[in-house]
């Protein structure tokens, strides 16, 4: 709910500091207050009367409404992110703009996975340790402190230098963007010949009357209050939102239906590697236990977890390249053939977790724990390699599906908001099955990460095939780039 409902707002909002930045920075406030939450919720636990190590109730209660407002501020700021960088970059720069807006993600998770890989936050920052806060406690509230202070100055950047122009909220017959998505050519056409004599109506008596050209122009510039009040922006609530987007739905092309149909499947197998492939290099690769009575099973998962932050840096490092790579593909190869071939090596690479998780558990059956504390080198870099691999396919995820929404609804009679949105539906509901089904699946087979890895190279296979078959040939044309300008 939250993505297309702010995206929507920011494109009504009329403020004189823009429409995209109020967003940008009530959302980078809350993630503030949000992590800060998360980083000390064993403390706020243990101050509200948590005694026992074993039975934290109250900091699971904060932490997870700490999660929950720190969900909220994400979608609050990444809609009218992206939407700034649209406004900024025009229509013939939209793919040179999620190129920008991927590599700079790239280098925000190259710096968030490297404060992960670090184990010695507790050292650097010995104060942040508490009755309640162990070391690897410690290590989280530090890292999100130093985030909190990289993020504010981050945004502080985005306010001073991203100049928006100010909504005006008294243009007549502005296109509203919770419209049905695809509202027909002819009444589209219908309303913009619409405006056009409207337009000229006003034109022709402004000519004709010097006197009400200057009344007109000193509206425009000091409105009247009752002017003000006609003209006020409405923003429509979350539950007529909702029902705009189910309603889309029924009017989407063929196209755009194939278009979430893959992205669906995309993202029920991102999911499971985002949820788990730290907890998959503990348990599966260096066989660690993060409940185990045993000291060197604890150990061997905590390094396992510290490895998997480092091959998501891997990974991120990857993406960035990859990104500006993606735009010579598109233009060579076609934006539907980019993504088919983005899912084929996603089901190469995640069938290699499935079988890399094989060998390695039988090898600690066979082996015992030596093998999980040094002699499984060879298991443990193929593990980062397609950690690494999959930062290629992950950066094509990020860009080309959200350059064909745009073009498939370019001449449509919804806004951007709301293409976004329905576009985001086919994220949110993989991600909702995957939270509540992934755990029971796995729970079938004695628990792992193993089931979830296997079946997650079948939606891989299933997106790529669909995206070959179902997804239309966009033009070259449509991905090309036009240059990129500062000042």
């Amino acid at each position: 709910m939250v993505l297309p409902c702010v995206r929507i707002w920011s494109d009504k909002c009329s403020s004189k500091y823009g429409r995209r930045r109020p967003f940008i920075l009530a959302g980078s406030l809350m993630i503030s207050v949000a992590v800060t939450i998360i980083g000390f919720s064993a403390d706020i636990g243990y101050l509200l009367g948590d005694a026992d190590e074993d039975h934290r109730t109250r900091a699971i209660i904060v932490f997870v409404l700490g999660f929950w407002m720190l969900d909220l501020a994400n979608n609050t700021v990444q809609g009218p992110a992206r939407a700034l960088l649209a406004d900024l970059s025009g229509p013939d720069q939209q793919n040179s703009a999620n190129v920008v807006f991927c590599s700079w993600m790239a280098v925000g998770n190259i710096l968030g996975f490297s404060a992960g890989a670090s184990g010695n936050w507790h050292r650097w920052f010995p104060f942040l340790l508490s009755k309640a806060c162990c070391q690897a406690c410690g290590n989280l509230k530090a890292a999100f402190l130093v985030v909190v202070v990289f993020l504010l100055m981050c945004t502080l950047v985005t306010l001073y230098f991203a100049e928006e122009v100010p909504l005006m909220a008294y243009q007549p017959h502005h296109l509203s963007d919770s419209a049905p998505l695809l509202d027909s050519p002819q009444q589209i056409g219908f309303d913009n010949s619409k405006s056009k004599l409207d337009t000229s109506a006003v034109d022709n008596a402004s000519s004709n009357n010097p006197e009400s050209s200057y009344e007109i122009n000193k509206n425009a510039k000091h409105p009247s209050p009752m002017v003000e009040e006609e003209q006020n922006v409405s923003f429509d609530g979350p539950g007529a939102v909702l029902v705009n987007l189910l309603t889309s739905l029924r009017h989407l092309p063929p196209a755009m239906l194939s278009s979430l149909i893959v992205m669906a499947l995309s993202w029920s197998v991102w999911f499971p590697f985002f949820l788990f492939d730290a907890d998959w290099m503990g348990r599966e690769v260096y066989h660690g236990d993060p409940k185990g009575n045993d000291s060197v099973a604890v150990k061997a998962y905590d390094a396992g977890v510290r490895e998997g932050a480092f091959g998501l840096l891997l990974n991120s490092v990857v993406l960035g390249i990859s990104s500006f790579l993606l735009e010579p593909m598109c233009q060579r190869m076609g934006a539907r053939l980019v993504w088919a071939m983005s899912n084929f090596i996603v089901f190469a690479c995640m069938a290699g977790t499935a079988i890399i998780s094989l060998v390695s558990v039988n090898k600690y059956i066979t082996e015992g724990i030596q093998h999980a504390i040094g002699e499984n080198r060879a298991i443990k870099i193929a593990s980062l390699v397609i950690f690494a691999l999959l930062g290629f396919p992950l950066s094509i995820t990020y860009s080309v599906p959200f350059s064909i929404t745009a073009d498939l609804t370019a001449d449509t009679g919804g806004g951007q908001g709301l293409a976004i949105g329905v576009l985001n539906l086919a994220i949110v509901i993989p991600q909702m099955i995957v939270s509540l089904g992934a755990g029971p699946w796995d729970a079938l087979f004695s628990g792992g990460n193993i089931p979830a890895f296997v079946l997650a190279p079948l939606f891989a296979l299933a997106a790529g095939v669909t995206a070959t078959l179902k997804l239309p040939n966009l033009s070259s044309g449509s991905f090309k780039s036009s240059g990129f300008h500062f000042g």
